[in-house]
Parts: structure tokens; C-alpha cells; sequence
């Protein structure tokens, strides 16, 4: 059998900005929650999970053609808060747990057209199922267990709504490998590409 990669195209954080977002993990200590790895953190544009070395080999292609047609430009991570959102309903978390705490970023033109053009670029070459949801840039802090998170008595859980102000320079964007192990995924850059001038 074809050894297969799951793959995604990212955008890795500053150090100094993982350093700030993972601080966060000593915030809520009576959360049932896991913790990301500091140098995990990232913003994924595009998840096209089990690729063949073929598939891996156009996707590093495309991905290295779309980044020489985008300029860097300037990411605003501006918000903690617990995800994904989900419709009002009474007492919040009526009926689902929130999945992951999450820090988002401000929508951006230039972040919008990246994702799209490598989305629209990556389905000429690789069959996958781009996301149908609207996009807004987030980077997954922690995974709560939604079983821990439902034996917390309502009152007694954190509300988590934080306003931050973190803004970086997206420079390049990565195509990553996640390698699921026993203490959780481990994420490797395949490739990185800056963007162009």
C-alpha cells in the first residue's frame, strides 16, 4: 500500500507570538483542556489530508507558484475566545461543548485572496474537499474534552472573550505534515515559500 501524507498549507507564527498565545495555557487551569504544543501553533489556509508522494510533490509545486503571485502583507490575531462559534442559544453552551479555545485574526483582503487562489490552484492538480464554511483566520490554542466540559457545573466555567492586539508579517506560507502520535500530532514543514515582493 502507497504511503500517504496528511497534508495542509499554513502560515506559521513569529516565535514571539507563539511565546504570547501558549502563555494562555496557564490561564484556565480548571479547564478539561490539551494544550497545543507551542511550536505547533499556526493558521491553516488549506487541509488536503492523505496525499500520495505524487500528489505531495504537485501540491509543493502549485503552492510555491501561488506564494511568488502574493505579496506578504499584515495579520491582526485579535481575539481568545472558545470555538468554533456557534448560534446563540440560552446560557450559551446550550447544547454543545465548545470544541477548541482558539485565538482569531482580522479578516483581510490579502488573506482571503491568498487562501482562495490556493485553493482554486490546488483543485486543478489534488482531488480534496475544500472547506464550505466562510473563513476567518484562527489558530487552535487547546481541544477541550466536551465530556470534562459538561461535568463543569454552568456557572462555574470560564468565560473566555478576550480582546488581544497581536500583528505580525505573514512572509512565507508552509506545506506541513501531520504526524499523528501517541503524545498527539507532530508537524513538520515540508516546504516553505515566501511570498513575493
Amino acid at each position: 500500500m502507497e504511503k500517504r501524507h496528511r497534508i495542509f498549507i499554513a502560515i506559521n507564527l513569529p516565535g514571539d507570538i507563539k511565546k504570547q498565545l501558549f502563555a494562555y495555557s496557564e490561564k484556565w487551569p480548571e479547564l478539561p483542556a490539551k494544550w497545543i504544543v507551542k511550536d505547533n501553533l499556526h493558521i491553516t489556509l488549506v487541509f488536503l489530508g492523505d496525499l500520495t508522494d505524487q500528489e505531495l510533490g504537485d501540491a509543493c509545486i502549485t503552492v510555491k507558484e501561488v506564494a511568488q503571485k502574493h505579496s506578504s502583507f499584515s495579520l491582526n490575531i485579535n481575539k481568545v475566545l472558545y470555538g468554533p462559534p456557534q448560534k446563540p442559544a440560552k446560557g450559551g453552551f446550550a447544547g454543545q461543548a465548545p470544541r477548541f479555545i482558539w485565538a482569531e485574526g482580522e479578516k483581510s483582503k490579502e488573506l482571503s485572496d491568498l487562501k482562495n487562489d490556493l485553493e482554486k490552484s490546488l483543485l486543478e492538480k489534488i482531488k480534496f474537499a475544500p472547506e464550505s464554511r466562510g473563513f476567518t483566520p484562527h489558530i487552535t490554542l487547546s481541544r477541550i474534552s466536551a465530556f470534562g466540559f459538561k461535568a463543569i457545573d454552568p456557572e462555574e466555567r470560564p468565560e473566555i472573550n478576550e480582546n488581544i492586539d497581536l500583528i505580525f508579517t505573514a512572509e512565507s506560507i508552509e506545506v506541513m505534515e501531520s504526524v499523528l502520535k501517541r503524545a498527539g500530532p507532530q508537524y513538520t514543514v515540508i516546504e516553505s515559500h515566501a511570498l513575493g515582493e
